[in-house]
């Protein structure tokens, strides 16, 4: 028999990783979401608890990113039911995946105390359900590398792909103290794009994906730019260039921003490095007023689990 009750953890991630806009992230050590889910046999999905580093979500489980995620999860198992409490540890549009997070690790929990647990695609699939709640749009960037771990591509369809990395590669993430929310951000993104500029942004893709499958760092240098997202959204990030130009001085592969912002993140061949640019782009931020945090993360990250 199974328990009528389980918790479980997911990890903050990257979303789009400079060159793969909505269909690439990978995931963070360090920061995340706890949902403690319990079965119920009424068919109703209830948000019983918002707790942590937010509070001020909709308690609505259509309008909540982790309700609406399991209301799909019950559609598929008739009778059963789910009541969710979220302990939120990713700070509010950081850019690191807070609402994905809430999905995913309700999900997790909620497939544990199912007595025929669902797939993984149909747990990805139901996550991307989820985020839209807080993104308006469907994308699995985020809740892909939560659930698998890692660097991973997030089709719109089907199982999501973990794509290997070299050993050592770090991610320094650097998180200004405000708030930039996702729709806002994506708002920017708005009016027509060159053709020549989908080419050199998926040249970039394919440079990065394939320095990553062969272990070459310097076609991961080479692919890790982005002239599609990062040029619309750097003024809603005030000091951007100087925090991008702070990582790459210390070595950096790549720098861009995270998910929707205002994070912003860099890559480096070892911890060392990466920690020490950590602090450089920190100070970068303090140059316009602005406090942050750093991590330091292994970019082969950790995937959710059940705790």
């Amino acid at each position: 028999m199974t328990s009528k009750e389980a918790r479980a953890f997911a990890p903050a991630s990257i979303g789009n990783v400079a060159v793969g806009f909505d269909m690439l992230g990978h995931s963070l050590s360090g920061y995340g979401d706890t949902a403690t889910v319990r079965r119920t046999t009424d068919g109703r999905v209830r948000v019983t608890a918002i707790r942590g580093l937010v509070t001020e979500l909709p308690r609505d489980a259509k309008a909540n990113t982790a309700g609406r995620a399991l209301l799909g999860l019950a559609k598929l198992r008739p009778g059963v039911g789910f009541e969710v409490e979220l302990d939120k540890g990713i700070p509010l549009g950081s850019g690191m995946g807070g609402s994905a997070a809430s999905a995913v690790a309700a999900l997790v929990a909620a497939n544990a105390v199912l007595e025929k647990p669902v797939s993984l695609e149909t747990l990805y699939d139901l996550a991307m359900d989820g985020e839209a709640a807080a993104s308006g749009s469907r994308h699995g960037d985020n809740v892909a590398p939560m659930l698998l771990g890692g660097l991973v591509i997030a089709p719109a369809k089907g199982a999501p792909v973990k794509v290997p990395v070299p050993k050592g590669l770090h991610c320094a993430l650097v998180h200004p103290h405000f708030v930039l929310e996702t729709r806002k951000a994506r708002a920017a993104l708005k009016g027509a794009y060159e053709l020549h500029d989908f080419v050199v942004q998926s040249e970039g893709l394919a440079l990065l994906l394939a320095g990553c499958w062969t272990k070459n760092v310097d076609l991961i240098r080479r692919g890790f730019r982005d002239v599609l997202v990062e040029p619309r959204r750097a003024k809603l990030i005030p000091g951007f260039q100087r925090v991008k130009e702070a990582a790459l001085d210390c070595g950096a592969l790549g720098s861009s921003i995270s998910g929707a912002g205002p994070s912003v993140f860099a890559w480096f061949e070892s911890k060392a490095k990466a920690t020490r640019a950590g602090a450089a782009m920190a100070e970068a931020f303090k140059s316009v007023k602005l406090e942050a945090d750093v991590l330091v993360s292994k970019v082969d990250g950790p995937a959710a689990k059940v705790i």
